[in-house]
């Protein structure tokens, strides 16, 4: 059985109004709990924050956001919907591929006109292959998605269920390139269908296959982005908690937490004391551990995933060649996730993100105007730069960020830039973010599911944690996941399948 809080759980105070927490939220209001929210920012969204910046409104984490109904299910916790706070408008491409040979690739979520895009771009009998891949997808994902992402784990034990034998017949547990390739045997389209391993943290030929899991999200279900920038879902969530009865508290900073024996009392924040029956904690491991005053024994230290650079630039142009999304590809790829995750060192041949979301909202810049959001991976402060030689590399780094764009064919780019923001890994641990990293705990096998940080930390009865480095990980998905498993443990109820559970094959 599911360990549970014990006790009375009537208050309950979620440190945090990330995604994670507003997700904890919103699932514990609908339990009939009375909850306090306390968030250290003057807004709500944790990671996915908003910059306003000479007119321009700027997303400040995540750019992408996938199954849009993990966050459905958390309004429907309070009789409350998604699409009537916040209009989607899906992605056409999802991205679009750029690759050093100079050939593009639209990434399309319809199997029939993505297979026709595939057929275009490397011939029929790769077409044939992406067909026989999105099906593996589709299958991955189902034999997942009910006890390896859905699910709270309290023993290794716990996998060992129907669903394990399926993924396994899945090829599962084999190397995630080399699953891919087994469908497509084109390199760039192998590059496509597994870069996304690199948000969980781990080099496509290290990484499990179930985590193609993710690509399923990218290229299988959709992808989406909510009118007014991804600063909208967090905000629509928010305003939802506090409609169904939330007390909602910014620009509070917690400092500790008062402890009776095993169990928190109350939540002490820069302006209050605030008693409580339970309570959730979302700040990144670290700090829920710093407040919990212990933290688990674990046989291998904690290993991180890569960080990343960000300029977020606001420019009096564009370049017609740049989707929603682009992922303009190096022609390095093995090497440069050595350089990440083992030398420590910045890519020689970056593979970069540009997200450009004025294509899609316009209003996100002044009239006439755009706004490009330029990531590039780079190694955490553990392995590479530290805080410290950040202050000098980050203006350096985001010269050659810059030559290098132009040489790929935004042309101009630098003096077109009227306003910007650098973020390196320096900035990030400023954040609280363990090693300089946004994306937290890496998902290698020792890392994942039952062997992740469990959001239950022994030696204290009515805490929980949620939020991107404990069960079930990284992603707005997860993170929104991680919030309702959260919720489950404290009230202790039935767990309700997700949406996209219901129907699902066996």
């Amino acid at each position: 059985m599911t360990r549970t809080v014990s006790g009375r759980t009537d208050h309950v105070v979620v440190v945090g109004a990330g995604l994670a927490g507003l997700s904890a939220a919103l699932h514990l209001l609908g339990a009939g709990r009375r909850v306090t929210v306390v968030e250290r920012d003057d807004l709500p969204g944790g990671r996915a924050g908003r910059l306003h910046l000479s007119g321009y409104r700027i997303d400040t984490g995540p750019t992408v956001l996938t199954m849009p109904d993990f966050a459905d299910e958390a309004f429907a916790a309070v009789g409350d919907s998604l699409h009537r706070r916040v209009e989607l408008i899906p992605l056409h491409p999802a991205y679009r591929a750029s690759f050093a040979d100079g050939s593009t690739l639209d990434v399309h979520t319809d199997e029939e006109v993505m297979a026709a895009e595939v057929e275009r771009f490397a011939g029929a009998g790769e077409a044939a292959g992406y067909r026989r891949l999105r099906g593996w997808l589709e299958r991955i994902y189902r034999a997942q998605l009910r006890r390896f992402i859905d699910a709270n784990f309290d023993s290794p034990l716990d996998l060992l269920t129907g669903d394990l034998a399926r993924l396994a017949a899945l090829g599962g547990f084999g190397r995630l390139d080399r699953r891919i390739g087994h469908f497509l045997k084109d390199e760039r389209l192998q590059r496509v269908f597994s870069f996304q391993a690199l948000y969980a943290g781990v080099p496509p030929a290290r990484a499990l296959a179930s985590y193609a899991v993710i690509a399923y999200m990218d290229t299988v279900a959709g992808v989406y982005f909510p009118r007014g920038g991804m600063h909208a879902l967090p905000t629509a969530m928010a305003d939802a908690a506090a409609d169904a009865g939330a007390t909602l508290r910014y620009g509070e900073a917690v400092t500790a937490l008062e402890r009776s024996g095993e169990r928190v009392t109350a939540v002490v924040t820069t302006h209050d004391r605030i008693p409580c029956d339970a309570v959730v904690l979302t700040p990144d491991l670290p700090v829920a551990y710093r407040l919990l005053g212990r933290r688990p024994r674990r046989p291998l230290r904690l290993r991180h995933s890569p960080s990343a650079v960000v300029l977020h630039a606001g420019t009096d142009r564009t370049w017609p060649q740049l989707a929603h999304h682009t992922i303009s590809f190096g022609a390095a790829w093995r090497s440069t996730f050595d350089e990440l995750t083992r030398q420590g060192s910045l890519m020689s041949d970056p593979s970069l993100l540009i997200t450009r979301p004025t294509a899609t909202d316009p209003s996100l810049a002044p009239p006439g105007h755009h706004l490009h959001y330029i990531l590039a991976p780079c190694p955490n402060t553990t392995i590479g730069p530290d805080a410290t030689a950040w202050g000098e590399l980050g203006p350096r780094y985001r010269a050659d960020l810059l030559r290098e764009l132009e040489r790929r064919g935004l042309d101009g780019i630098e003096a077109a830039i009227e306003d910007e923001s650098l973020v390196t890994p320096a900035d990030w641990l400023s954040q609280g973010h363990a090693a300089g990293t946004p994306f937290s705990a890496s998902h290698t096998f020792s890392q994942t599911g039952p062997f992740r940080p469990r959001n239950v930390v022994r030696g204290t009865r009515n805490a929980v944690l949620a939020g991107c480095g404990t069960t079930p990980g990284v992603g707005v998905p997860t993170v929104l996941v991680s919030g309702k498993l959260a919720a489950a443990r404290i009230t202790g109820g039935a767990r309700r399948p997700s949406a996209r559970t219901q129907g699902a094959a066996p």
